[in-house]
């Protein structure tokens, strides 16, 4: 009877774990699949990572087959009785590493989507700087003259449409006169002497917009920054 009672609990586990692994098996497969699927609508490198990471999931070997055992000086039956329990173990702990791999790769191509589409604009951004700052200059002239009262409201009009369309896209300039210098947003092209304590150390000037993409510097300010006098 207790013989009949081992052999069917050795039945069930030999049974469970053909369809863990029968499992685990479609769980890679299907978890192949769509991370390939993902990976083909990115850049290059996106799919090099992605080919990798699905060859390091499907080349490891289950360390039930890698492992020696030692020999346990014990009834046959509770070995193999044994052995089952610690292989239903191992393809547990392989198919949560399964999918935790698959999720973190997920997590991964889907922040380098978002980095992408946040820095998209970058050298278009860079080309038209130069003309915002051309209007910049441009109409700072045009207050000391009387005439072309018209014209310069014009230019005003044109300037401002075409600044509001770029913050639309994630430009925003720098505010730097008045503030500490700071080496990781300005560049200092000259020190000026200054005539209170307060104003040493900070931008007294501004000689260049700098201005950031999306919270991300994409041009630093160029800056005059003020210094005790001697």
């Amino acid at each position: 009877m207790d013989e009949n009672k081992e052999n069917n609990e050795k039945e069930n586990l030999k049974e469970r774990a053909e369809n863990l692994k029968n499992m685990v098996n479609e769980k890679a497969e299907e978890f192949g699949k769509e991370a390939k699927g993902k990976a083909e609508t990115f850049a290059g490198k996106t799919m090099d990572a992605a080919e990798k990471l699905l060859s390091d999931v499907f080349t490891k070997k289950s360390k039930l087959e890698e492992a020696d055992f030692e020999e346990i000086k014990t009834d046959p039956r509770d070995i193999e009785v044994s052995e089952l329990k610690i292989e239903l173990e191992e393809l547990r702990e392989k198919y949560v590493r399964l999918y935790a791999d698959f999720d973190n790769f997920r997590k991964r191509t889907a922040k380098e989507k978002l980095e992408l589409i946040l820095v998209a604009g970058k050298d278009v951004m860079l080309d038209l700087l130069p003309v915002v700052d051309d209007f910049e200059r441009a109409l700072k002239a045009s207050e000391k003259l009387e005439e072309g009262k018209i014209v310069r409201e014009g230019m005003q009009l044109i300037y401002n449409k075409l600044v509001a369309n770029l913050a639309a896209k994630g430009l925003t300039a720098m505010e730097s006169v008045g503030k500490d210098f700071d080496p990781d947003k300005h560049e200092a092209i000259s020190e000026i002497e200054v005539p209170t304590q307060e104003m040493q150390g900070k931008v007294v000037d501004e000689v260049e917009k700098g201005y950031l993409l999306n919270g991300k510097i994409i041009r630093f300010a160029k800056v005059v920054v003020g210094k005790k006098s001697e």
